[in-house]
């Protein structure tokens, strides 16, 4: 065993023997320290006996340590040797206890973080982990509601879209979304669009019970903090709404609705009361939903996805007659989504000049009363608008093809069009319709 006292000078001057893969030299003034010298590199060592076994630990770098340091080290080491402890174990001890410090930072930091996220923050979440199960209406209206508002419009130069009822809570932690908050909230956005506030109130509602079941933010969020009975009261009720087209009224709802100059949203609004179809179904309908040779067309549909309905003749002639400007039926040369997307304009332009108050829903309601007026099962009428079967007899034993519906439908439309004046084109008679007395 090499011993001398060690300086600075002799430090620098040791090397690895060419034979040995380590060489260590001992100091005479702190017995236990050494300098072990390999290929690469030279560092401080303590060595001692603890229990008869060799216990050797590692102190740094000569280039990190100087000698009086690393001396004072060895003598503390030695008297952890003395006092029956290992100086690997304390090490390891002092390592653990740095990085359970660290890993306590760490966590307290994560839950800062977490107690600070915001209601716009959870929001983005639950909408990126719903939307594969919504249709597009619901994701819309999710975003809708919780815009900040501030963008152009693009059918309006120089307006602005406005904030969403839910705009207002969305920088709140979610830890901060109270009963008491949510009845602030309502009360003051239920002044001026109350419907909107019912509709934001329910899908509150669902987000809520979402995030009480979220790992995460089950203990931030009240699930039941827009359930109480203040909000509803404020809120309200939604009425029903009852327009709908009587009888008398359908020759003087063609008669302007036919002389809107644009013959897209003309037959749109006429295809719409004819078939009894949502506004979104009829509005993207593309031409190869249209099976003009066996008389059909495959709707999107929000109970079973898409439905097949009847290709009547009246509505088959007013989609023959328009234009094919791309790949939707009704569409729109300004709009982005290349259908049209707002022909409430045009229609309550018709039924103001015809004396009317009727919304584009009141037109699938028209449908619905007016085939109270011929003998036809109730089932036929709801499965051609899309309506879930109701019984056990319509959900499990009556399955109506294409070709029945078909024969009642064909029915319903030369009805409909006969109180109104207007005959109902025969099988290939596709143009040259007139109007008729009524």
């Amino acid at each position: 065993m090499q011993r001398e006292r060690l300086t600075p000078d002799r430090i620098r001057r040791f090397t690895c023997a060419t034979d040995a893969k380590q060489s260590f030299l001992w100091d005479t003034e702190a017995p236990r320290l050494a300098v072990r010298a390999t290929a690469g590199a030279k560092s401080f060592i303590f060595e001692a006996k603890l229990n008869r076994q060799t216990v050797r630990a590692t102190i740094g770098d000569v280039r990190a340590w100087s000698l009086d340091d690393a001396r004072a080290e060895a003598r503390r080491l030695q008297t952890l040797i003395d006092q029956g402890i290992d100086p690997r174990q304390e090490k390891a001890d002092k390592l653990a206890a740095i990085e359970a410090k660290k890993a306590a930072l760490e966590a307290e930091q994560k839950e800062e973080q977490r107690q600070a996220l915001t209601v716009g923050e959870a929001w983005a979440s639950y909408l990126e982990e719903r939307q594969p199960h919504w249709g597009e209406r619901n994701y819309t209206d999710h975003l809708k509601l919780a815009q900040e508002g501030g963008e152009a419009r693009q059918r309006r130069p120089g307006v602005k879209t406005k904030p969403g009822p839910l705009a207002e809570l969305m920088p709140l932690r979610l830890a901060d979304l109270t009963t008491e908050r949510v009845e602030q909230w309502a009360a003051k956005e239920a002044l001026e669009r109350p419907a909107r506030v019912r509709l934001a109130l329910r899908l509150l509602k669902a987000f809520l019970r979402w995030a009480a079941t979220d790992a995460t933010l089950k203990d931030l969020s009240d699930p039941t903090a827009a359930s109480s009975k203040k909000v509803r009261e404020t809120a309200g009720k939604a009425k029903p709404k009852n327009d709908y087209l009587q009888r008398e009224q359908l020759p003087a709802w063609f008669s302007h609705v036919r002389q809107i100059q644009n013959p897209v949203i003309s037959a749109y609004l006429q295809c719409l009361l004819l078939t009894g179809a949502r506004r979104e179904e009829m509005a993207e309908l593309k031409w190869e939903d249209v099976n003009f040779q066996w008389k059909g067309m495959s709707l999107k549909d929000k109970i079973e996805d898409r439905r097949q309905v009847p290709l009547t003749p009246y509505v088959q002639h007013l989609i023959g007659a328009l234009p094919r400007r791309n790949e939707y039926v009704f569409s729109s040369p300004t709009s982005d989504s290349g259908h049209i997307e707002e022909p409430s304009i045009a229609h309550r332009d018709a039924c103001a000049a015809a004396g009317l108050e009727l919304t584009l829903h009141g037109l699938r309601r028209s449908f619905a009363s007016l085939c109270e007026w011929l003998d036809i099962p109730g089932g036929i009428s709801a499965q051609i608008q899309g309506h879930a079967p109701q019984g056990v007899r319509e959900q499990n034993y009556i399955r109506r093809p294409l070709d029945l519906l078909r024969v009642h439908h064909n029915k319903i439309e030369a009805w409909i069009l006969e109180q109104a004046g207007i005959e109902q084109p025969g099988e290939g008679q596709a143009a040259g319709l007139r109007v008729v007395e009524a």
